[in-house]
């Protein structure tokens, strides 16, 4: 069954995570992307630990379903060929410190001229043209600046980074987004256009009501822990065994079934749990509820209870528990990736599944794996012409 993207010629001109991270998901449906690497280093990624056999983990888990070429940005003669990439591919993806791409003479406008319809994705700490431009950014700097550290963690405790790079993750996913839409114009318009995305816009988004609480109520949202700050019960909480199970019972209906479940129906008579405001006033009593009856109970038998009424709970998985849950290979999100030479490599798989078919996927590229194919298969290209780039260290 052909992929939905099959067809679609992206050069990924990216590093680090948002920007590999949205091409990989093109790439899981059905796009060509073309990784361009720097010759003999590569990118920076491929020293990250931790290594199986030498490889980065890293690298191998942001670059699947990718085909990889050398290129050398400072070469004039690269720099050439960059731009005959450019005019062959539908899309290109860069997330270079913003500048960069035009002191190489592939700006947008230049590129657009060369190919109009090119759609280029250009992802930024601070967005192209804002006053930070030149500022640089990562997830953690976002994360701090964007006040989305302030809203995690413990409330007596420090500012908190999230466990994972979440705005690195939704920028890449605000990206594809963005791409997409454009390759939707271009059916129309038959012209491509820039998507500019930022880390910074990113973090933004995921404030909640937290700007117009401060704009419009004067309230500061700051960090509540693992507790729910629109519902409650809903947080997670120490079971007899020393396991943590989190529990979400915070609407009305729920809440009664949660009553009901631990026999006291009679607490939807309390004034001070009849309703969801009453029990967002009084947090820390109806919180302790949940924490007297799940203290008596060991986690696996409180999440039976709890499913048998209905109501959202889960045991905190560590990551062993998620590599071991059957589910998770079920379900695909799990998958084995076979490498050449380090075998399989176990990774979270493609989210998106287009229809029932298991999706097939390739390893990330060896650097500079596939340079003489792209050329050849993109530019047509002789063997003996990718030999004399070779010679001048263009690529």
């Amino acid at each position: 069954m052909s992929k939905p993207l099959a067809g679609l010629k992206v050069l990924d001109l990216s590093r680090f995570i948002a920007g590999p991270h949205c091409t990989t998901v093109l790439g899981d449906l059905g796009a060509d992307v073309v990784k361009v690497e720097r010759p003999t280093l590569g990118d920076d990624t491929r020293a990250f630990q931790p290594e199986m056999n030498g490889a980065s983990l890293y690298y191998l888990m942001f670059n699947r379903n990718k085909r990889g070429m050398t290129l050398d940005f400072r070469n004039p003669e690269a720099q050439v060929l960059l731009r005959r990439l450019a005019a062959e591919a539908d899309v290109l993806v860069e997330n270079f410190r913003p500048g960069t791409m035009e002191r190489m003479g592939c700006s947008w406008e230049e590129l657009h001229t060369i190919n109009p319809r090119l759609i280029m994705a250009r992802i930024s700490g601070y967005g192209q043209t804002t006053s930070m431009a030149s500022q640089p950014c990562f997830d953690g700097i976002a994360q701090a600046t964007s006040g989305l550290m302030d809203l995690t963690g413990s409330p007596d405790g420090s500012p908190m980074q999230a466990g994972t790079f979440v705005v690195d993750y939704s920028t890449a996913l605000y990206s594809c987004i963005g791409i997409l839409a454009a390759l939707q114009e271009r059916h129309k318009t038959g012209k491509g256009r820039m998507v500019d995305v930022s880390l910074m816009s990113s973090a933004v988004s995921l404030l909640m009501t937290a700007i117009p609480e401060y704009v419009s109520l004067g309230a500061i949202r700051t960090r509540a822990g693992n507790r729910d700050r629109y519902t409650a019960p809903s947080n997670t909480f120490r079971a007899q065994d020393g396991a943590w199970v989190h529990v979400m019972a915070g609407a009305d209906q729920p809440f009664k079934r949660f009553a009901e479940m631990i026999g006291k129906p009679g607490l939807l008579q309390d004034p001070r749990f009849s309703t969801l405001a009453a029990r967002m006033q009084n947090v820390e009593a109806t919180e302790a509820l949940v924490a007297e009856w799940i203290s008596n109970v060991p986690a696996d038998e409180a999440v039976q209870a709890l499913n048998r009424a209905d109501l959202p709970s889960a045991k905190v998985s560590t990551i062993k528990d998620v590599v071991e849950n059957p589910y998770m290979r079920e379900a695909g999100n799990i998958i084995d990736v076979d490498h050449p030479s380090l075998g399989l490599i176990a990774m979270s798989g493609p989210v998106i599944k287009m229809g029932s078919e298991r999706q097939q996927v390739s390893p990330a590229p060896r650097l500079g794996e596939h340079t003489d194919e792209v050329l050849a298969d993109w530019l047509d290209l002789h063997p003996d012409e990718v030999e004399t780039l070779r010679t001048s260290r263009a690529v």
